[in-house]
C-alpha cells in the first residue's frame, strides 16, 4: 500500500461520530444524519488554488449528489468566517465544517501538519463505504449512492 493511501479508515468500519459547527454556525452532528449518505471532503485550506479547484469541481458535480439525497460537507480547521467568505465567493451549495483543533480530521486519519486531502462516503447505516486520498471525481463514488 502506498504512503498516499496509508492509514485510511477501512471500508465497512463505523464512521467516527462528531459534532461541529458549519460556516453559518449551525450544528452538524453525524449521528443526526443517519439514514442518509454523507460525503465528507477534507481539504487543507480555504482559497488556495488546489483547494478552490477541488471544491469548485464538487460544486459543479453537486446536483447528482443532491438528487441522491446525500449530505455533503467540506471540512477543514479554518474559522467559520473564512469558510463563509470562501463559500460565498465560489457559490458552494454545501456547508463547510469548522474542524476546530482538527479533531474530525484526526478521527478520520487525515489530520497531519496540514489536513490531508481525502474524501469519505458514509452509508446511511453509518459505515465507511468509500475512502480515497486526493480529489477523486464525484463519478468515483456516485454509483455507491444508488445502492441500498
Amino acid at each position: 500500500m502506498g504512503l498516499f493511501r496509508q492509514d485510511l479508515l477501512p471500508l465497512g468500519v463505523e464512521a467516527p461520530l462528531f459534532e461541529a459547527q458549519d460556516d453559518s454556525g449551525a450544528a452538524v452532528r453525524l449521528a443526526d444524519l443517519r439514514g442518509r449518505f454523507v460525503v465528507l471532503v477534507f481539504y487543507p485550506a480555504d482559497g488556495t488554488p488546489t483547494c478552490t479547484r477541488q471544491l469548485c469541481a464538487l460544486r459543479d458535480s453537486y446536483e447528482p449528489l443532491r438528487a441522491a439525497g446525500a449530505a455533503v460537507y467540506g471540512v477543514n480547521p479554518l474559522s467559520a468566517r473564512s469558510h463563509a467568505a470562501f463559500r460565498r465567493k465560489h457559490g458552494f451549495p454545501f456547508p463547510l465544517i469548522v474542524d476546530e483543533g482538527r479533531r474530525i480530521a484526526h478521527a478520520y486519519r487525515c489530520g497531519r501538519l496540514l489536513v490531508t486531502r481525502t474524501v469519505y462516503v458514509i452509508s446511511p447505516e453509518g459505515r465507511i463505504v468509500f475512502a480515497e486520498r486526493g480529489a477523486p471525481p464525484v463519478e468515483a463514488y456516485l454509483p455507491l449512492l444508488s445502492r441500498r
